[in-house]
């Protein structure tokens, strides 16, 4: 294995890497030479060289270009992740100054990133240590684990299911789940429901309803419910990912949503918007700790799992 190792470093550069990785986001040899800069003749012999390096093929030939093969898949991962992982290192050293200073890229759903558990997590973090600068990222929660397997993100701290992420190469991620979303219903306070004591599923079919792409587990865990208490999911009137924007939709007039119950407090208090008491509270959503595996060592990835398992208890 060390002799294989010490193989790949004497032949392999970055350069190669994102010869790689080009290859794979271009799909042909004529388009990745021509964002490389390079022949096509020039490009199709370095990617012999590299393919006789790891001693297998790593893409194959088509009509309709190149695709990885099985383990040219995995490699090409591993390009992206090292190439991700130098850019990290720079980064980190332009911002040191007379102290060594660690980067941290975290991504979390805009449901995360508002409210609830991210954070208490960076406060406690920027408090175990003033040397971590966090870069936040706030998406979908699909895109952020392409980000996290490519290398452009550290860790997640997001929405949380395992059934739902069995494809994502769970064995090369390690999760750890810490908090849970409860989420309620809100309506503008002038809404005929806002007053009553006890509000049904099927009352709801017919509002104007704000909700989250299809994609996302909030959207997921509201219909669910509709399902479970026997009636037709209703189409949203507005397609909305951030529940501080739709808790501000709601306060408007605009419709009904389904928020985290933290993020509707404040509005709440005020009297913007009502929390409807529904009978049958939408579906928590757990939140999850996610970094990849090979990561577990790193001494921020430790720091960041230390003040979410201290969080958690």
């Amino acid at each position: 294995m060390q002799d294989e190792l010490d193989s790949l470093v004497s032949r392999l550069r970055f350069r190669h890497l994102r010869l790689l990785v080009e290859l794979h986001r271009c799909g042909t040899l004529s388009k990745a030479a021509a964002t490389l800069h390079l022949s096509q003749p020039a490009l199709s012999k370095t990617l012999k060289e590299v393919e006789e390096a790891f001693g297998f093929p790593l893409f194959r030939r088509g009509a309709r270009g190149l695709a990885p093969t099985t383990r040219g898949e995995v490699i090409v991962q591993g390009a992206a992740t090292l190439l991700a992982a130098l850019g990290h290192l720079s980064e980190a050293a332009h911002a040191s100054s007379e102290e060594p200073v660690a980067v941290l890229h975290l991504g979390a759903p805009p449901a995360v990133a508002a409210g609830g558990a991210l954070p208490a997590v960076l406060a406690l973090l920027q408090a175990r240590s003033e040397r971590v600068v966090v870069r936040l990222r706030e998406q979908a929660v699909p895109q952020l684990f392409e980000a996290l397997l490519q290398g452009e993100l550290d860790a997640l701290l997001t929405s949380f299911n395992q059934a739902a992420f069995a494809a994502k190469r769970a064995t090369r991620l390690v999760y750890k789940r810490c908090a849970e979303h409860e989420y309620v219903v809100i309506a503008p306070p002038t809404h005929p429901l806002a007053r009553k004591r006890n509000v049904g599923w099927d009352a709801l079919v017919d509002g104007q309803w704000i909700m989250p792409e299809p994609a996302l587990l909030s959207r997921q865990a509201l219909e669910s419910q509709f399902l479970r208490a026997g009636v037709a999911v209703p189409a949203p009137c507005i397609v909305s990912n951030n529940p501080a924007t739709n808790v501000q939709l709601v306060a408007a007039g605009a419709g009904l949503a389904a928020v985290p119950r933290a993020m509707a407090t404040a509005e709440q208090r005020l009297g913007q918007i009502a929390v409807l008491r529904v009978e049958m509270t939408p579906s928590r959503v757990p939140v999850a700790l996610v970094y990849r595996a090979a990561s577990a060592g790193d001494p921020v990835i430790k720091l960041l799992h230390a003040v979410v398992h201290e969080l958690a208890v």
